[in-house]
């Protein structure tokens, strides 16, 4: 169960509990578990209780070496982190990868979990925007981790260029009016999905015609008190259980039908209007663009549909 409701509201106090392991960015549990509310066992707990989500690419567990690695980069020795974990240190932890942490998002519930979940997609979505503007930055960033491995340089000196790597991101915030995603660019598409629904201060409108459950799973991270109308075709994934139970606790949906769109399209509070090139539920699966459209057109369009 979550020990206590209280959220870390800026993306900045995430930063620190980053690390590129194996050559992806990771979380550790015992970070991950703090972020959400939960003790580290009970947080490994919920995971086990879902493993057949959690692949090796989305959650492994640390080498001796990686553990020697993430604690110098912590600023503290095993035993402490063994009592910072709430038991004596009898495992290696585990961390999870951005798609791991995506997965996350889908098993644990609650206020608490919500809010935190949009504070990771904002950090991830930052540094993927900083990641593609500015590699040379973050290869830097890879070069002082993996030195820190290698040498015994004094850990504090490394600390500090890292901070001051990381205040470059902050630099760098860039608002895309259009963009392409990749296959397998899974996580990069919902974490950007996430970002146009976090706008909703009033209302989402989504036109899909091939809309499921998941759909509704990322929809549920939507600001509080934000209104929801679905437009699909008839045939609809979506059975009257799945909207009363997603009403019940993220009211208000509403799911319409219709059979006159083709095209994917996602309006925010009647001001902003996104086209997408793939449906929801298969966002990163294969190749598709977005792309921000002129709201003079959103009449038009919920005239028609």
């Amino acid at each position: 169960m979550e020990k206590k409701n209280i959220a870390i509201h800026n993306v900045d106090d995430f930063k620190g509990k980053i690390y590129t392991i194996r050559g992806v960015q990771v979380m550790l549990d015992s970070d991950l578990a703090e972020i959400y509310g939960y003790a580290t066992k009970d947080f490994n707990r919920q995971v086990k209780n879902n493993i057949e989500r959690f692949d090796e690419d989305f959650r492994f567990q640390l080498t001796e070496d990686e553990v020697k690695f993430v604690s110098r980069c912590k600023n503290f020795t095993l035993n402490e982190q063994g009592k910072g974990r709430g038991h004596n240190f009898k495992y290696n932890p585990y961390v999870f990868t951005e798609q791991g942490i995506y997965m996350l998002m889908t098993v644990l519930k609650g206020d608490l979990a919500v809010v935190q979940s949009k504070m990771l997609i904002r950090l991830f979505r930052e540094m993927k925007e900083f990641l593609q503007t500015n590699a040379h930055v973050f290869a830097e960033i890879d070069n002082i981790q993996k030195h820190l491995i290698d040498s015994d340089i004094h850990h504090k000196e490394h600390d500090k260029q890292i901070a001051e790597l990381f205040s470059l991101m902050d630099r760098y915030k860039i608002d895309d009016t259009q963009g392409i995603f990749f296959q397998g660019q899974i996580f990069d598409a919902y974490a950007k999905f996430q970002s146009f629904i976090s706008q909703a201060q009033r209302e989402i409108v989504l036109i899909d015609n091939y809309v499921d459950i998941t759909v509704l799973e990322r929809l549920s991270t939507k600001n509080s008190g934000v209104d929801v109308t679905i437009y699909t075709l008839p045939n609809t994934r979506l059975t009257a259980q799945d909207i009363r139970s997603f009403n019940a606790q993220y009211p208000t949906l509403i799911v319409r039908h219709t059979t006159s769109m083709h095209d994917r399209f996602l309006i925010i509070d009647n001001s902003i209007l996104y086209h997408l090139g793939a449906s929801l539920k298969d966002l990163g699966r294969k190749c598709f663009a977005f792309e921000l459209f002129d709201a003079g057109f959103i009449s038009d369009i919920l005239a028609k549909v």
